[in-house]
């Protein structure tokens, strides 16, 4: 069992691991070793028995090319004892390329002073899966990761045991050494002052074949040096403080060239004519390519456009400007948000398609003393993540060589390669740091534009760089979407029945031909998944078609469908005449793991690609985050005048969490957020500080979600460009003060769970749960606004 720590920083100035920021090229694959700065890696290719996971309680198996635990492609020994372990995930923030280094180095007893980080190419077939989203980097690989530890813990104290010639049994791996041990008289075992370190051992060791499953051994907790302590930086915190991280936008090449394009302000628009006389007579500009886009549904295809390429970005943007465009703008110009959300309400309060049904709810609604309605909405959203989308790419001799902050370089690579209609052998992707990411650097749509400029280019270098414009304008979008419920009450007012009908535009119509409605993975985020004790349940889903592109966003359907059933819960407290935070336990029911079948639920419930015995909804478990959140926050304390607590609580990405929200509301009608106290149930954990830190960003960006940002459209053109007009939470009124509190495991198969994302659904109804409370104010459209109307 893991322990919880306090957050601690060491200075700046003295990072713990010296991290470099060293993508491994295609060059550097000679003869089976990858070589990056002199330390020979072997990538002994090990049967597929040695790294089978099936064994394990995750779904990590399942996703596409699974897990990989292998320390011949993982870790790496030079001779003067520096220890070299591939990060294969993306890091945009959550920690992930410190993480699951950490965890082989903790296994290995590898000392983390001597450790390096280098970042591994998109190449699935070696590393394992590397879509760096769903929450899923340490929930998957934190596994593997002992495994790779433990096995080259392993293959050092044998390789100890070959220099020594005694048996391995007698060697064990300390703190970057292994100890020869003695044998007593009565039989135990001491360390002897015999001692070799990892440099010494480092050829020997890395020759040797992967112990087999049963023959390594994990440390207990107790034993653990970084593991759940809390006390260890992220690899990459000097480089970023003092502003040598490389980010997308960081990465030169000689000779390359500057592009931005001109996209169609429309989805499936295109260009009719364009005049680019005055572009062209721009200083520095030195071409314009017209470039086509595809018909829908285009996965992550570029919409294509008008580019400018120049020997600078300000030149591009310059030129651009200059630009005289004729839009086609087709079917999708009909699209207007206020209409839009009309028909989706209206949808709503229409019977739809059943994706869940539990015991008799026309019974129930019909039998009913009284019947209790509420609808719930929220705007499109962007991800608008602190650094835009930029790719850089060249092709040298045929081959494709990308530099991109995304979130799954090996379905860039694919993607690339499928587009541009070479071998998928031919493309490389090299991931840099990424300045936030949120879903949308999971789409690799610039990237592709990079490497077809570059081929039109013949081969030069071409740097792609959105402006903040392109970003908001011709981003893949959060749904909007309309959420109504209604409950059944009896005389006593007990609910008897529960209906919710979900409408929204489905992520689905990214990758195939558009029904209207959304589908099984959207389903299983907080709608026939929801967890309350009442006897009739219905859900149901009404059409929506898509206009615009519909992306993964943080948290991506959970944020709507925590919104409206936590809101409603509070609101149905307040109808009863109840407590929200006891009418919630009450909804939620006696202690028990929820039953597929009998709770009407689809027989293919998508449970965050978990499998469902290993991770089931746990009501104890969602009840005690509930009881925790509220006791650290006082729940129940008197406040002042126009101050308020909110409680929501969701589970999401297997992970149970709940918020408690403080609002204080000026006399002006602004909203402020003194404090927030978060419970969080992520099972077995290994790095506390990061758990912290991605729960403090959920609160910030929870509360930009259901005050500031939102997109809408006219004409089919987003109308937002910018911060201006597309707010996020700034210094000057975001949450205040963020208490989080980790749940402590109390049982082995309480397995790691999400952490990037759980902490967003539950911000958004506790916040207007705690609004309601300090003024009697209902709300029940995202986003609020910063100001309550008079």
């Amino acid at each position: 069992m893991l322990h919880y720590f306090e957050k601690q920083s060491g200075p700046a100035d003295n990072p713990p691991v010296r991290a470099i920021l060293e993508n491994v090229s295609r060059r550097s694959f000679i003869g089976g070793v990858l070589k990056t700065s002199g330390v020979a890696l072997a990538l002994q290719i090990v049967p597929g028995t040695a790294n089978a996971y099936d064994a394990y309680p995750t779904g990590a198996a399942g996703m596409p090319h699974g897990v990989v635990s292998d320390p011949h492609v993982f870790v790496a020994i030079d001779k003067d004892g520096q220890v070299t372990i591939v990060a294969h995930r993306s890091e945009m923030g959550t920690g992930a390329r410190t993480s699951l280094p950490m965890v082989v180095a903790d296994e290995m007893e590898a000392d983390w002073q001597r450790v390096r980080v280098v970042q591994a190419p998109g190449d699935e077939p070696r590393y394992g899966n590397q879509d760096t989203d769903g929450s899923r980097s340490v929930r998957h690989f934190i596994q593997p990761m002992r495994e790779c530890g433990a096995a080259m813990r392993f293959m050092l104290e044998a390789a100890a045991a070959v220099h020594w010639g005694v048996d391995r049994s007698l060697c064990k791996a300390s703190n970057h050494e292994v100890v020869q041990l003695s044998k007593g008289p009565d039989g135990k075992l001491t360390e002897s002052k015999k001692k070799i370190g990892y440099g010494a051992l480092a050829t020997i060791a890395m020759a040797m074949p992967v112990p087999r499953p049963d023959q390594i051994t994990f440390k207990d907790p107790s034993q653990f040096r970084y593991m759940g302590k809390g006390k260890t930086q992220i690899v990459d915190l000097h480089d970023i403080t003092v502003g040598k991280a490389i980010y997308g936008a960081d990465v030169r090449l000689p000779g390359m060239k500057h592009a931005v394009i001109a996209r169609p302000p429309v989805v499936g628009g295109k260009v009719k004519k364009f005049d680019a006389s005055e572009t062209k007579k721009v200083p520095g500009v030195e071409a314009v390519h017209e470039m086509g886009g595809w018909a829908a549904p285009a996965k992550f295809a570029p919409l294509g456009g008008v580019a400018v390429i120049a020997n600078s970005t300000y030149a591009a943007l310059q030129g651009r400007e200059k630009l005289a465009i004729e839009w086609e703008d087709g079917p999708n110009a009909v699209y207007n948000s206020p209409a839009y959300r009309d028909a989706m309400i209206a949808a709503a309060a229409k019977p739809g398609k059943v994706i869940r049904n539990q015991g008799d709810a026309d019974a129930a609604f019909a039998n009913a003393a009284e019947v209790f309605a509420a609808d719930y909405t929220q705007q499109h959203v962007a991800q608008a993540s602190m650094e835009p989308p930029v790719a850089l790419a060249r092709i040298v001799d045929g081959k494709i060589e990308v530099w991109a902050p995304v979130q799954s370089p090996y379905g860039t690579r694919e993607d690339i390669a499928k587009t541009m209609g070479v071998p998928i052998e031919d493309v490389t992707v090299h991931v840099t740091l990424l300045g936030g990411g949120f879903g949308r650097k999971s789409k690799c749509d610039f990237a592709i534009e990079a490497v077809q400029l570059s081929k039109a280019l013949g081969g030069t270098p071409v740097r792609v760089q959105w402006t903040r414009e392109d970003d908001l304008q011709h981003a893949f979008y959060h749904t909007t979407s309309a959420e109504r419920i209604e409950v059944a009450l009896n005389k006593a007012g007990k609910v008897t029945g529960w209906r919710h009908r979900t409408v929204a535009p489905s992520i689905l119509s990214t990758f195939a031909e558009d029904s209207g409605y959304q589908f099984k993975i959207e389903y299983g985020m907080g709608f026939v998944d929801m967890p309350f004790d009442i006897p009739n349940i219905r859900c149901e889903n009404g059409q929506a078609f898509a206009h615009t592109r519909i992306g993964w966003f943080r948290s991506v359907s959970n944020i709507p469908r925590a919104f409206a059933v936590q809101s409603f819960v509070t609101e149905l407290a307040h109808k009863l005449g109840r407590d929200p935070k006891d009418m919630l336990l009450e909804m939620i029911g006696p202690d028990r793991v929820i039953d597929i079948k009998t709770a009407g639920m689809p027989e293919d419930f998508w449970n965050y690609g978990e499998p469902y015995p290993e991770f089931p909804i746990d009501t104890a478990r969602l009840k005690n985050v509930v009881n925790v959140a509220a006791d650290k926050a006082g729940w129940g304390k008197k406040l002042p005048d126009r101050q308020g607590l909110g409680i929501a609580v969701h589970r999401s990405f297997v992970t149970y969490v709940a918020s408690v929200v403080h609002v204080a509301i000026d006399d002006d009608g602004t909203i402020r957020v003194p404090e927030v106290t978060t419970a969080i149930d992520c099972g077995f954990y290994i790095n506390p500080e990061r758990i912290r830190s991605q729960v403090e960003g959920a609160a910030v960006m929870g509360m930009s979600t259901a005050m500031y940002s939102g997109i809408t459209f006219k004409d089919g053109r987003a109308e937002q460009s910018n911060f201006g007009d597309f707010s996020v939470a700034r210094m000057g009124n975001f949450p205040q003060k963020v208490n989080v509190h980790i749940i402590e495991p109390t049982s082995p198969t309480h397995h790691a769970t999400g952490v990037g994302e759980p902490g967003v659904p539950p911000f958004a109804p506790a916040l207007c749960n705690a609004i309601f409370a300090a003024t009697g104010k209902r709300l029940r459209s995202l986003p609020t606004g910063e100001k309550l109307e008079a």
